[in-house]
């Protein structure tokens, strides 16, 4: 068995190598231009009127960071800070001193920018595509949603494709514009307006959350979903978590878009006498980078902070965003069953939940907020003593402690409504010291690739995942280390890397 794990894994990294190689040469005669509504730095005057930069967060910029030593690459942002606006463009350098890009920034102004992202990107699609509207109430599409839309989403769109399309005629090799989220969606149609056929960039927009079902959809009014999906099939190439959000997006195109002609076995729409092609690239972590910063003096000092919080108890762990979409008050009512149904596990175990606060501006937010430490607050005091507080709740945004949390779980759960991918799911295994269990919603991204290695559960299903938590703690410790051998294998052959290589792979293969 062994040995067949082995060869396996020779084997796909073999195959990992030839991508790589392929996609290297492919982007040898190319220019590279990244448009994302965050930039991969922020920029701050200081007081002597310098301006200093900040490096981004997030995964995007480690893995783009890694071809930018081989490709000339740009990335085009929305300006976040005075400092930004007044840099506007330029190469910054990001880590290694061959590793740096050029960043070009549009700079809208604050009403267009409070329409584009504050009205229309976050909340309208964000909450249609998390499923998460309450539709007796909401959303209310008013006279202020359609000034948003057409004053602020449009008008951000049409900057965003205008600096595009600038960068794409002064650059001296043929571009590959790889577009990020829902905040882009109509770009794509301004792009290829804006450029006649024979300058026009190889094109692909990679969508970050979920597609739900086109029934969905029916919460826009026709206008504002018609300009969404002409949009998005402006696109030469367009990428999806999920092999479901690849066939949603074509179905509804089959159910919205008049004229179109999406084909499901093809993977792609014939429209406007284009094809866009549409592919699942389920996105995933820089493994290295992880398991170097697991080991990391900070991450230690916050994992002795845990023991004396759990001591010998065994750990059930979650971590997220405080949002409704992450049904973390569920999480909490599965536990409470738990704990009714299996008293033998009364005081010998913790459930920590490691929680980041997210727009707290929205009323939402602040009220599920409310509403999960009402939750936490009536399980500890039916079942807690004065030597044992069942539900530990940490807020804050610690990215260490949260590695610290993930490196001593014996149950991660994962229990979202709805979430593109899930990235907390494919770092537990990857540090993990115990052989931890992951219990994992099937509504998640990540259950595609880690369905095989986890307990499955339905999120609105508060029995379920009671019993799945006691299943995870008392599973035998072999099976235990042959599920987390498995999860371990499938996140490190598809990490973050191969993500982005098999994107520009397919733009290749698709003759882009």
């Amino acid at each position: 068995m062994e040995q067949a794990r082995l060869e396996s894994r020779e084997a796909a990294s073999a195959s990992d190598e030839a991508v790589r190689l392929a996609v290297l040469a492919y982007l040898e005669n190319r220019s590279l231009l990244i448009a994302a509504n965050r930039a991969p730095v922020k920029f701050v005057e200081q007081e002597d009127g310098t301006l200093s930069q900040e490096r981004g967060a997030g995964g995007l910029v480690t893995a783009l960071m890694g071809l930018a030593q081989h490709v000339d690459a740009t990335w085009v942002a929305c300006a976040r800070t005075p400092a930004d606006a007044a840099w506007r463009s330029g190469r910054v350098q990001l880590g290694a001193p061959d590793r740096d890009m050029r960043v070009a920034f549009i700079n809208p102004d604050p009403e267009e920018y409070e329409g584009y992202y504050n009205q229309i990107a976050n909340p309208l699609l964000w909450f249609l595509q998390h499923s998460m509207w309450n539709l007796p109430r909401m959303p209310v599409i008013d006279r202020l949603t359609w000034d948003s839309w057409n004053h602020g989403y449009l008008a951000v769109n049409r900057q965003f494709a205008q600096e595009i399309a600038y960068q794409v005629r002064t650059a001296h090799k043929p571009a590959l514009v790889m577009l990020q989220d829902y905040h882009l969606y109509v770009t794509p149609r301004y792009i290829r307006d804006s450029l006649p056929p024979q300058a026009r960039p190889a094109l692909s927009l990679f969508v970050h959350i979920p597609w739900p079902g086109p029934e969905y959809w029916q919460i826009l009014p026709p206008g504002m979903r018609h300009a969404l999906l002409d949009g998005l099939c402006g696109a030469d190439l367009l990428g999806f978590q999920t092999h479901t959000d690849a066939q949603n997006f074509l179905r509804t195109c089959e159910m919205f878009l008049p004229k179109a002609h999406p084909n499901l076995r093809h993977r792609r729409v014939w429209y406007r006498n284009h094809a866009t092609h549409v592919r699942d690239f389920p996105i995933s972590i820089d493994v290295a980078q992880l398991k170097e910063f697991a080991a990391s003096p900070e991450v230690e000092r916050h994992l002795q902070e845990i023991h004396e919080v759990v001591g010998d108890r065994q750990l059930i762990l979650r971590i997220d965003r405080i949002e409704p979409s992450k049904n973390i008050v569920r999480g909490f009512l599965a536990y409470e069953q738990f704990l009714d149904l299996h008293p033998e596990h009364r005081g010998k175990v913790v459930f920590l939940a490691i929680l980041v606060p997210s727009r707290m501006g929205l009323d939402e937010y602040t009220d599920y907020l409310d509403q999960l430490n009402a939750t936490a607050g009536r399980v500890n005091a039916t079942h807690g003593t004065s030597e044992w507080e069942p539900v530990r709740l940490l807020v804050g945004e610690n990215y260490a402690r949260a590695v610290a949390g993930l490196r001593k779980y014996d149950a991660l759960l994962v229990n979202s409504i709805a979430d593109g991918m899930n990235l907390v799911a494919k770092e537990g295994p990857v540090v993990n010291e115990h052989s931890g269990v992951l219990i994992l919603s099937e509504r998640t991204g990540a259950h595609q690739q880690l369905g095989p290695g986890s307990i499955t559960v339905s999120p609105c299903d508060v029995y379920a995942t009671a019993e799945a938590m006691h299943q995870a703690l008392t599973m035998p410790l072999e099976e235990r280390e042959k599920r987390a051998h498995r999860l371990r294998w499938i996140i490190e052959t598809n990490d973050l890397y191969r993500w982005l290589y098999d994107q520009v792979d397919t733009a290749r293969q698709l003759g882009m």
